[in-house]
This record gives structure tokens, sequence and C-alpha cells, in this order.
């Protein structure tokens, strides 16, 4: 909405003197643009770099799918499990502003809540109110950002 709404947002230079107001996307391209052209991936990644235990996550992801799909044909009673899609909540965080772990539990709390539990024993509900819910809790983001 900020990126239609407010003129010239991403031209520093026409915004009037003290705005608040950044273009988002422009950082996040400077960053990536350091990390994978001027730094190099292995002083940051590699064994140089502070973040080599990240590659470990690779594994994890590899992982992960294997797990969830053992525990389906351990358990092929239990009907929740085939729900569990690693690739979708793992690329979700990606999604995510930078939280706390408060906020991600949050996150999963109240996604699992209203799109298990209300979804299941409270359908109608949930098809009339759920999208409002969404959006206005994506409003009261915007509004305390």
């Amino acid at each position: 909405w900020q990126l239609n709404s407010i003129k010239n947002i991403c031209q520093e230079e026409l915004l009037p003197p003290n705005s608040p107001w950044t273009c988002p996307g422009d950082r996040v391209f400077f960053d990536a643009s350091v990390i994978w052209g001027l730094v190099g991936p292995k002083r940051i990644f590699g064994s140089q770099g502070n973040y080599a235990a990240m590659n470990w996550f690779f594994l994890g992801g590899a992982l992960g799918p294997v797990l969830v799909w053992s525990l389906h044909k351990a358990f092929p009673k239990r009907s929740w499990i085939p729900l569990v899609n690693l690739p979708v909540l793992l690329g979700a965080t990606a999604m995510m502003p930078p939280a706390t772990a408060v906020n991600y539990n949050s996150w999963i709390l109240v996604g699992t809540i209203f799109n298990l539990f209300v979804f299941r024993y409270r359908k109608s509900w949930w098809q009339r109110y759920n999208y409002v819910l969404s959006a206005a809790m994506d409003a009261g983001v915007a509004f305390m950002a």
C-alpha cells in the first residue's frame, strides 16, 4: 500500500527533507550485492566466515521431509502428520520480518488455532471471518511499525 500511495518513495532525492519513508527493496538488494559480489560467500559462509555452521541447515532441509514421511509410515492412523509440509513452513519464515522467538511462536500458535481447530470445528465462522482476521492482523502490524 505504501509503495503505491507515497509519491517518490523509492526516489530519495525527490522526497521532502526529513521524510521518514525509504524504499524497502533497495537495502535488501544492496546487502545481497555486498555478500555475493564484494565479500564473497566463502568469507561469510565458508571456513573463513562467522556463519559456517549455517551450512548444516541444508542437511536439515533435506532430512526434514524424510522425517515427516517416516512418521507418516510409522503412524498411518495419525491424520495430522501428512498435513505437515516442512518446505512451506520453513519457506514461510523467509517472508516474515526479522523477529524474535516470541514472534515465531505467536505466529505458529495463531496459525494453528485458526487454520486447524477453528477450520475443523467452526468452519462457517472460518469461512466468513478468517480473511478479515488476517487483514486485521496485518493492519495491526502496519500500524504498530
